[in-house]
């Protein structure tokens, strides 16, 4: 097979990139359909970013071990210091305060600490000796590396990307081989401040998302709105959906946001359960292979930086799911490869291109090395 087809292309992971490619081909469709049956404004915008984006992954393959550990603390430092821009020049849209305008992208620095954080802590932790997991000096640093952003992204205010900056950085604690007492210790304190933060760390309409996640039914013309719509297109597609292109939740406007957090339910509504399990599988599909990239890593460094990038995927897929399907508050976390959006489609993109980059480590190095 290696003589018929060429060794690049043959030495791609294309256990991946198939079903990657089958997602956003299929995000596509979506995209057209919420669009009433056009390529623009939504669909066309997204191949073309996924392109870029794709081609941006291939070239991070490129990058050597040594090189991707020099640049963590200065990238992880770029990105705080955007968003402290932020909050001095931020583009506001939405009511917030999210965004840079770069003129040719809004960017969404945010989206961006995701995958840095994941990087800057797997950089700290192989480089600390494994008889100091237990001392203060592999959890004071790191939460403090953690706590910077999540402080900067709570002023935008962006309770869903906040929750995502901490899932990761605790994903990669904890790979690191962290004391488990911690962690319960941590979750015991999160359930001690939880009450304190959503009486007075919250906004009024952060606390309505709770409070409407409960019982949506209480207010479903007013907070309640975005959820039941969302079910209400979920359910109405029944097993095989009503067809493409024929969603009336989303064409006739009763779904709100079609194309980006609730993305999932436009197309439940014309592809059914079986269109949903089959977005669902594709993922699984996707995070075991970037399961498979961390367990065969042979170094530390290598093996928490791929597990922190899978993390994150994994974060986005889940929460979107439970947040249409009214299984969590309403966050606005877009699906990845399928929402409309550059700065999620970067986020993830660079997941994926730093995973196909461990990928590459694991295929040149001795599998004996690194143990």
């Amino acid at each position: 097979m290696n003589s018929v087809v060429p060794a690049p292309i043959a030495r791609q992971p294309w256990g991946m990139l198939i079903p990657l490619f089958m997602l956003v081909g299929f995000g596509a469709m979506v995209l057209f359909s919420a669009a009433g049956g056009n390529w623009k404004p939504f669909a066309i915008p997204h191949l073309v970013r996924f392109a870029v984006f794709l081609a941006m992954a291939g070239v991070m393959t490129l990058f050597s071990r040594d090189l991707v550990r020099l640049l963590a603390y200065p990238g992880y430092a770029l990105v705080l210091a955007m968003l402290v821009a932020v909050e001095a020049m931020g583009f506001v849209g939405g009511g917030s305060q999210r965004w840079l305008d770069l003129g040719v992208i809004q960017l969404q620095p945010s989206e961006l600490m995701k995958p840095a954080i994941v990087l800057v802590l797997a950089r700290f932790y192989s480089g600390l000796p494994p008889s100091m997991t237990t001392s203060w000096r592999a959890l004071v640093p790191a939460g403090v590396l953690i706590a910077l952003p999540m402080g900067l992204v709570l002023l935008q205010p962006d309770l869903g990307t906040t929750l995502a900056i901490a899932f990761g950085g605790v994903v990669v604690m904890f790979l690191a081989g962290l004391p488990l007492r911690w962690f319960a210790a941590g979750a015991i304190g999160a359930m001690i401040v939880a009450p304190i933060a959503y009486f007075f760390g919250l906004h009024d309409y952060q606390r309505r998302r709770v409070t409407t996640f409960l019982d949506p039914e209480s207010d479903p013309l007013g907070a309640g709105y975005h959820i039941t719509q969302s079910k209400i297109a979920i359910g109405s597609g029944g097993l095989t959906g009503k067809g493409f292109n024929e969603g009336s939740q989303s064409h006739l406007n009763y779904l709100p946001e079609p194309h980006t957090d609730f993305v999932f339910a436009t197309m439940a509504e014309e592809w059914g359960l079986l269109g949903g399990l089959a977005v669902i599988l594709i993922f699984g599909l996707i995070l075991r292979w970037g399961l498979q990239v961390a367990h065969r890593s042979q170094d530390r460094f290598a093996k928490l930086l791929a597990a922190g990038m899978v993390a994150t995927i994994f974060f986005y897929v889940a929460i979107n799911l439970m947040m249409v399907m009214g299984l969590a508050p309403v966050v606005g976390i877009p699906l990845p490869f399928m929402s409309h959006g550059g700065s999620s489609m970067l986020t993830n993109m660079i997941c994926i291109g730093s995973l196909m980059m461990v990928n590459r480590w694991n295929r040149q190095a001795p599998q004996s090395r690194f143990r």
